[in-house]
């Protein structure tokens, strides 16, 4: 009879710790970080240039920049590019989302109104990694 008393007593000690255990758990403010995001918010000519409005997060000690291209969709063989960069120290990297505006330097050839247009971004670590890419098509 003891033996299953002090079962019982372990038994119902084991279950209070583990609801205990949960109720930390469940109390426990949710984890900040979250993937580096972005966003290609618009597409805009500042003849011959173009210029991209982009929405970002980065978590705190994210060493990379923030790199845009742009290429004209066109059966032309001198089709128009475009790239810039928005360097490591000015973004800002908290977790909370920001707007960044990158303005693309032409290459091959400067952009005119209804050139349409294919646009990527993405980040560009030290390590030379490229990731979170995003494309959007769009005309000028």
């Amino acid at each position: 009879m003891k033996a299953s008393r002090i079962r019982r007593r372990l038994a119902g000690a084991a279950t209070v710790a583990a609801l205990v255990g949960a109720g930390v758990l469940a109390a426990a403010p949710t984890a900040s970080a979250k993937a580096n995001l972005i966003a290609i918010d618009k597409v805009a000519l500042d003849a011959p240039a173009l210029k991209v409005n982009v929405t970002y997060s980065c978590d705190p000690g994210m060493h990379h920049e923030l790199v845009a291209n742009a290429e004209q969709l066109t059966s032309s063989k001198l089709a128009k590019t475009g790239a810039g960069t928005i360097k490591t120290d000015k973004l800002v990297c908290d977790y909370a989302d920001h707007v960044a505006q990158v303005k693309l330097k032409p290459g091959g050839g400067g952009f005119a109104k209804g050139d349409e247009v294919k646009i990527t971004v993405f980040y560009f670590d030290e390590d030379g990694f490229r990731y979170a890419d995003r494309e959007t098509i769009a005309t000028v």
